[in-house]
């Protein structure tokens, strides 16, 4: 029971870290890496803030400032370019399994202008199941309060199923990545012990020569 009650509170923990905030300039990017598994939707929710140079506070809201998100995935294919406005929400969906590459930047001269160089970010990355509103599916579907919990049961179990297979896509590629390490190492220790015959053939037939041509032989 204590084994699993922490556990649980490290998912739970694990679960609250996802939203952060950062600070970035006006042509500063700020990119983050998700390892994310197939076929797996991501919503990121963020909210940006002006620092305020007269009052040196923060300001509560931005209006007019753009946000440009573009999102890349393992293979460094960009899945999603797009500009947004100073508040809102960016959504896709995984198909290669693997590090995504999150990227945000304002390209607004206000940040300069008026924050002084001084931009807020606030960020929220929900990944698989966590990024479903069951509220709103409830609302939509006209579920019941036992038919949501199986539904939320159900993409709990899909997701548990996509990490699992990833954990298994991960393995794999480190199977062959040590597999080919371990073929390199064979074969340059194969090209060291003929560069050392060759050498030491050399060097005999080299002394050989001296010595005949001393008349030492």
């Amino acid at each position: 029971m204590t084994k699993c009650a922490l556990l649980c509170l490290l998912l739970a923990v694990v679960d609250v870290s996802t939203a952060l905030y950062f600070h970035i300039g006006e042509t500063e990017k700020k990119c983050f890496i998700e390892e994310i598994p197939d076929e797996t939707m991501v919503i990121g929710n963020y909210k940006t803030q002006l620092w305020d140079k007269n009052k040196q506070e923060f300001l509560p809201s931005t209006p007019g400032l753009g946000m440009h998100v573009e999102v890349k995935d393992p293979d460094g294919k960009v899945i999603l370019s797009k500009q947004y406005s100073s508040e809102g929400r960016f959504t896709f969906t995984s198909h290669t399994p693997g590090e995504h590459q999150i990227c945000l930047h304002s390209n607004s001269t206000k940040i300069a202008l008026f924050a002084g160089g001084r931009l807020r970010v606030h960020l929220d990355i929900q990944v698989g199941e966590h990024a479903n509103d069951y509220s709103e599916i409830a609302a939509k579907d006209k579920l019941t309060e036992l038919q949501l919990r199986v539904r939320q049961l159900l993409d709990q179990v899909e997701q548990i199923q996509k990490e699992q297979n990833y954990q298994r896509y991960r393995e794999e590629r480190f199977r062959q990545t040590s597999e080919s390490t371990n073929q390199r190492v064979l074969w340059w220790s194969i090209a060291q012990t003929l560069i050392l015959i060759t050498t030491g053939i050399w060097q005999m037939r080299h002394l050989k020569s001296f010595f005949e041509a001393k008349k030492l032989v």
